[in-house]
């Protein structure tokens, strides 16, 4: 069953990236670990879908790679390359909000999957929490793209990011709490998706039943 899932995710991308995961999975050393670890990163920053897989994908061949090999050349470069799009985020985030909230999807996304020991990246974690509080400012809460990617990560890694910084995680939902009581021109999607994730959040990273049917039910409606 991994095997098909797997094989449903790769197919996500485009064929000659398809083909190289492939083959990195058969056998890494046959393959431009670089090249692979740069191609996945350009086209899930072009598709918000692709991130959510792209973590899994990635596990997948830092695991093999580690196996078989016993090196971490496509970790090495894939936390390189997110390093890079971090430190140039600001100027990602004013020439295209969608591909922003592409790069905070990704970063979380490796965040949640890749581990050390079956620890989290400590390495990862102020990167996380510095996306997270940047779509947290009362700019950002205009913007119901980035505010829909803030309620997405938080309930894919909120909980993990609280037990390693729990100041931060104070911080940030200081912000959010401020903005859904204070800004007065938040639309009424912003609203609801802030609420959620502060009853989420309040209620131990979980929600009941009778609450998940209310948000939900409110936003088809």
């Amino acid at each position: 069953m991994d095997h098909i899932w797997e094989e449903c995710k790769i197919q996500a991308f485009n064929s000659e990236t398809q083909n190289l995961i492939k083959a990195a999975l058969k056998d890494s050393s046959a393959v431009d670990l670089e090249k692979l670890s740069e191609a996945i990163v350009d086209q899930s920053l072009k598709d918000r879908s692709l991130c959510r897989d792209a973590g899994h994908i990635c596990y997948a061949l830092v695991q093999t790679e580690a196996k078989h090999s016993n090196t971490n050349v496509f970790r090495r470069n894939l936390l390189t390359r997110l390093q890079k799009e971090f430190m140039e985020r600001e100027d990602t985030r004013k020439r295209s909000v969608q591909e922003w909230v592409c790069v905070v999807s990704f970063i979380c996304n490796i965040f949640d999957y890749l581990k050390v020991n079956n620890a989290p990246m400590t390495a990862l974690v102020d990167p996380v929490y510095d996306c997270l509080l940047r779509l947290s400012q009362p700019d950002a809460l205009l913007n119901e793209e980035e505010v829909d990617c803030l309620a997405l990560q938080l309930h894919r890694v909120g909980e993990q990011l609280e037990k390693l910084n729990t100041q931060r995680m104070d911080q940030l939902f200081y912000l959010l709490r401020d903005g859904f009581l204070l800004q007065d021109n938040l639309s009424s999607m912003t609203r609801l998706l802030l609420l959620e994730v502060l009853e989420f959040r309040a209620s131990g990273w979980t929600l009941s039943a009778a609450a998940q049917r209310y948000y939900y039910s409110e936003v088809v409606d």
